[in-house]
């Protein structure tokens, strides 16, 4: 089975532990990593633009993909949250931990 992994960046710690608990109370995901900070550079009206971003790694199962980027959705600050997935294999026994933490 494999596991989906959502990264999305925050604008701050307090943005990603918020988002990170939530997901983890509700049983939406099984691990959230917080990493150290980022700068993240993109297009703006004059230029490039640059701001310090928190990356944020969620572990899940693939079939509740929907619920948690509409659970990310609903908490992140950003009119647009950068939300990315990938599609991981796992060892079988971390691969049934997610499950077993998810709720499959």
């Amino acid at each position: 089975m494999p596991i989906l992994r959502f990264t999305v960046n925050c604008p701050n710690l307090d943005a990603a532990t918020d988002i990170a608990d939530d997901l983890i109370v509700r049983g939406l995901v099984a691990r959230a990593t917080i990493h150290q900070p980022v700068e993240t550079h993109y297009r703006a009206e004059d230029g490039v633009d640059y701001s310090e971003e928190i990356p944020l790694s969620l572990i899940t199962r693939p079939d509740l993909e929907t619920q948690v980027e509409t659970a990310i959705l609903a908490l992140h600050p950003y009119d647009m949250p950068p939300i990315l997935r990938h599609l991981l294999q796992a060892n079988a026994d971390y691969e049934a931990w997610v499950a077993e933490e998810t709720g499959g």
